[in-house]
């Protein structure tokens, strides 16, 4: 009876596991960490399967702005029993706590909340502008080169040639000599 309970419990650990991946895939992340934590509570934390689950948890904790639930449960997955579950979270943890880099304001646009907008209301009247698609660029066309007259064309011979063919003859040459 207790070995089909773990197996349920199992299967049902991985059913919730799935689904919490397919949501944190789709940008789902509150309901990623709702599957994620029903997924914990069915497996065994100190499985590889429980391991596993709590890596993808810690990030779905980032993902909806709990980072420092995040960065605790990393902590505490340094020292699971897994090798590979202590190296990503290892990896992870050390991601986690990296100084964060300032972005100017002009890398990022500004995109107003529309969710207060009221039926009826007008972009304009809110200070909020409309944007234009932008038409692509026209290019300029290349000129055409001018095409090359054979007669200036340079024919004469400057010796190049028979230098370069002399000097891999004294290559060769030695090469034979010293074998």
């Amino acid at each position: 009876m207790l070995a089909t309970m773990t197996a349920d419990s199992r299967a049902q650990a991985q059913t919730e596991y799935a689904y919490g991946q397919a949501a944190f895939e789709h940008g789902q992340y509150r309901q990623a960490v709702e599957h994620f934590e029903a997924a914990v509570g069915l497996a065994k934390a100190a499985t590889p399967l429980g391991g596993e689950i709590q890596i993808w948890l810690v990030n779905a904790y980032n993902a909806v702005g709990r980072a420092q639930e995040a960065e605790a449960l990393c902590e505490t997955l340094t020292r699971h029993p897994d090798l590979e579950v202590r190296k990503q979270a290892k990896n992870l943890l050390y991601i986690l706590q990296a100084p964060q880099l300032r972005r100017p304001g002009n890398w990022m646009s500004q995109i107003p909340d529309l969710g207060t907008l009221e039926e009826g209301d007008s972009f304009s009247g809110r200070g909020l502008a409309t944007v234009a698609p932008r038409s692509a660029p026209k290019r300029a066309a290349k000129p055409e080169p001018e095409p090359l007259d054979p007669s200036q064309i340079n024919t004469r011979d400057n010796g190049f040639l028979w230098l370069a063919l002399g000097f891999v003859g004294l290559v060769l040459g030695g090469l034979l000599w010293l074998s």
